[in-house]
């Protein structure tokens, strides 16, 4: 049985996302156009996985490898999207380029083997620490905005949704007024990089063990590295340790770790860390101690 392409909920978050007049003709043409770029790449869907942001099909390749197509109703997602992945054309710790159809919002990625996350995953922090290095290693390229604009479209966003869910007595304006301000500042200076911009265990895949970790789905732009640190310090927090405890694990195999940014950007990104637990009316442990550091 071929896999369901696109299912009601799927429709309704990319509703949410990009609005009904891009998302529902996108989705009411998206069996035609797999179809063409089945034909065109000579893929066989599969398997489909989750995506806030587009569809992402498992595919087999035309020599039997596996390869992944992700497709998004707004082509700026896959051409920014593909930007950052071309500045890591060649770097094992970054997923890579096979092809693009950039005007149809189509990449077509390697497939990684066993491509498990590394999500509730004992964090191997020496491979982490040395894709970091690969990442924030390249030369930032002249087409990728500035880690303002990200900084920026993120509270946009979680400004947006906090109202009326069950985050909105913890997040209030003034919370996020104060975040935005601090991640902003830090935005506007430090090092220069580029930065992947949603750097969380669940966009690590395990690639096996010698390539190791590899990032995927970058959000990318150009400034301070250490803002990809946070959701790396949170872990030990979520743990029942402390942020001090993640610079320290990450310390001896990040050359030039600035402690003091990397610790400022958990500060500054904590509402957004604990905005998907409180959306969903979960609060523990850890989402009291990203709302302590919010303060």
């Amino acid at each position: 049985m071929a896999p369901v392409l696109i299912d009601a909920a799927a429709r309704a978050r990319l509703i949410s996302r990009f609005g009904a007049e891009l998302a529902e003709p996108w989705c009411d043409a998206l069996p035609d156009l797999v179809a063409r770029l089945n034909t065109q790449w000579g893929l066989t869907v599969r398997e489909i996985r989750p995506g806030n942001s587009g569809r992402t099909l498992l595919c087999t390749g035309p020599g039997g490898d596996l390869r992944v197509l992700k497709l998004t109703p707004d082509p700026e997602v896959a051409r920014l999207e593909h930007a950052g992945l071309r500045a890591w054309a060649g770097c094992p710790a970054a997923v890579q380029v096979l092809d693009t159809d950039l005007d149809a919002g189509a990449i077509l990625l390697e497939g990684l083997v066993p491509g498990t996350e590394l999500r509730d995953r004992d964090v191997p922090w020496p491979q982490i620490g040395a894709m970091l290095t690969q990442l924030h290693g390249v030369a930032p390229p002249a087409d990728l905005p500035p880690l303002t604009e990200r900084v920026t479209f993120m509270y946009d966003i979680t400004e947006r949704t906090v109202p009326g869910s069950a985050a909105e007595s913890h997040l209030t304006p003034e919370v996020l007024a104060l975040a935005r301000a601090r991640a902003m500042a830090l935005a506007e200076g430090g090092p220069v990089a580029v930065v992947h911009g949603d750097l969380h265990p669940g966009n690590v895949l395990d690639a096996g063990p010698v390539r190791g970790p590899v990032a995927i789905d970058p959000r990318p732009s150009v400034g301070d590295p250490a803002f990809d640190l946070a959701d790396w310090l949170y872990l030990p927090l979520a743990a029942g340790g402390t942020l001090d405890d993640g610079v320290e694990a990450l310390r001896p195999h990040l050359p030039g770790l600035d402690a003091e940014r990397a610790l400022a950007w958990c500060v500054a990104l904590a509402p957004l860390a604990a905005h998907a637990p409180l959306r969903r009316g979960v609060q523990r442990p850890f989402t009291d101690a990203l709302l302590e550091l919010a303060r």
